[in-house]
């Protein structure tokens, strides 16, 4: 959530107007009795919305979801992780896309500190919930910090998961020639330590994934910009106020909160979704240069 677009002032949405806990719930139930099984909460910062751990013990009761993720900046993680355990949170995705200060201060744009983010990471192992991290490689801003990430995730247990800078929404300032590759990232890891491809775990799986020879863990790169995998996509996102976006570079999204509010009858909702994913023809990252069209941002949508 940038801070020169969420700060002193901005107006937020009145509560009525966000999906409330039951209506996320009902959202997810009627998405599990159409096949979905992985569920993930993210943002903006879901640690910021008040009662959360509650939202995760009421999904997490839901029959039929099997996984249960959050995706947070880690800020407030050292706070929470226990209570999330708790709940029912099944694993943790944090963002930290450099160690050096001021790098990542470049990066996140809301003036948090990496102490706090790792204190955070740790908290959450010592909790039992596995954590997993997000790093965006951005040439020319913070490409010199992919060694010493690498060497941190390997020695501290974490699987660290490298993405290219990728065009998301219309204030970033995307240039294909801040795109570092997954090739180029790969490069750079096995220059630290010996690796190999594991398979992917399941179809549709974002990361392609790789192994430390010495027995330490994984890595992972999604390479969105370079290696499009748009075929593979099963991801429908669902935004605050209840718009369902069936692309992270779709403009704008389909209206699900009328769908949850106008009707009682859960088949309804599935009506809707089902028609929605259905009708989708969303391949951007295939697309990405002969396309050209207003895109909602990753603070808006989430990861």
């Amino acid at each position: 959530m940038p801070i020169e677009v969420f700060g002193p002032g901005y107006q937020f949405l009145p509560r009525d107007e966000i999906l409330n806990f039951d209506e996320l719930v009902r959202t997810v139930r009627v998405a599990v009795e159409l096949g979905v099984r992985k569920v993930r909460l993210t943002g903006g910062e879901p640690l910021l919305r008040r009662g959360v751990e509650d939202l995760v013990a009421m999904i997490a009761a839901v029959p039929g979801v099997k996984d249960l993720a959050m995706t947070t900046n880690g800020i407030l993680l050292n706070y929470h992780s226990k209570s999330l355990v708790a709940a029912g949170l099944d694993r943790v995705t944090v963002s930290l896309d450099a160690l050096n200060e001021e790098t990542f201060a470049k990066m996140n744009g809301v003036g948090a500190k990496v102490d706090r983010v790792l204190l955070g990471i740790r908290s959450a192992q010592e909790h039992g919930l596995p954590v997993k991290v997000n790093m965006v490689v951005q040439r020319g801003v913070n490409e010199q910090e992919i060694a010493p990430m690498i060497r941190w995730s390997h020695d501290a247990g974490v699987i660290l998961r490298f993405i290219e800078f990728m065009d998301v929404g219309e204030t970033n300032g995307w240039g294909k020639q801040e795109v570092v590759t997954a090739e180029e990232i790969l490069a750079i890891v096995s220059g630290q330590f010996p690796v190999e491809e594991v398979p992917a775990a399941y179809p549709g799986e974002v990361a392609r994934r790789w192994r430390f020879l010495d027995g330490a863990g994984e890595f992972g790169t999604i390479s969105s910009v370079s290696q499009p995998f748009c075929g593979d996509c099963s991801r429908l996102r669902v935004s605050a106020e209840g718009k369902a976006f069936t692309c992270l570079f779709a403009s704008e999204g389909a209206d699900l909160r009328n769908s949850l509010r106008s009707s009682s009858l859960d088949s309804d909702v599935s009506d809707f979704i089902r028609g929605l994913w259905g009708t989708r023809k969303d391949r951007y990252s295939e697309e990405r240069g002969e396309v050209g069209r207003p895109k909602a941002e990753m603070s808006y949508l989430g990861g």
